[in-house]
């Protein structure tokens, strides 16, 4: 049978490789029971996977791009899954967010494929808006001390910044200071495959 919405369903190779992976960390830090808001879902390929392996969350995906929305929505149904909600035109430096009430929020590949002002703007949302305990993890990959990880990741860096200035891997240590500055402690640094790293944040 023919899947008159396969042709929106945006297919991204890595989202593919590292769903288990984020998926893994997520188990043990997720409540039980809740809504989980994913910030910049992409192309929804993770919503339906953490979705359909944790059907008693309710999965909340999110994107200001037009374009990335429609593969989430063509992801969910998909998917079909009722845990899984219509996305939101969401931008973190966008106020107000759409969606004031969570309860944790996840944020996969975007603070280094954004202005610093939304890594701001994220940890900013997240402290206004989570409940006490509530947990923001966010993946991708960052420089320790000021340094890279792997020469793939200072490769990285440099093409992000060549595409767009405003762009790059950040220093862990920059992000979890404005985490901290929103009552966001960082309680977990998980190193992950292909040289990434899932932080997870707890609301104190």
């Amino acid at each position: 049978m023919n899947d008159p919405q396969s042709s929106q369903r945006l297919n991204a190779p890595a989202a593919g490789r590292n769903a288990a992976p984020i998926l893994d960390v997520l188990r043990g830090v997720l409540p039980a029971r809740g809504t989980v808001l994913e910030i910049a879902s992409g192309t929804g390929q993770h919503a339906a996977h953490f979705a359909a392996a944790l059907p008693d969350l309710v999965w909340q995906p999110s994107d200001a791009d037009p374009r990335a929305r429609a593969s989430i929505e063509a992801w969910r149904a998909h998917a079909g899954l009722a845990n899984l909600l219509a996305p939101l035109d969401l931008d973190v430096l966008r106020e107000p967010w759409p969606i004031e009430v969570f309860d944790a929020l996840v944020c996969i590949n975007m603070i280094h494929i954004a202005p610093w002002e939304a890594a701001a703007a994220l940890m900013q949302g997240a402290g206004a808006r989570l409940p006490a305990g509530g947990v923001l993890a966010t993946y991708g990959p960052y420089r320790r001390g000021g340094a890279h990880t792997a020469l793939s990741n200072e490769a990285f860096d440099a093409d992000l910044r060549a595409r767009d200035p405003a762009w790059g891997v950040r220093d862990m240590e920059a992000v979890e200071a404005l985490a901290q500055a929103q009552g966001l402690v960082c309680e977990a640094r998980v190193a992950m495959p292909a040289n990434n790293f899932t932080l997870v944040f707890r609301k104190r």
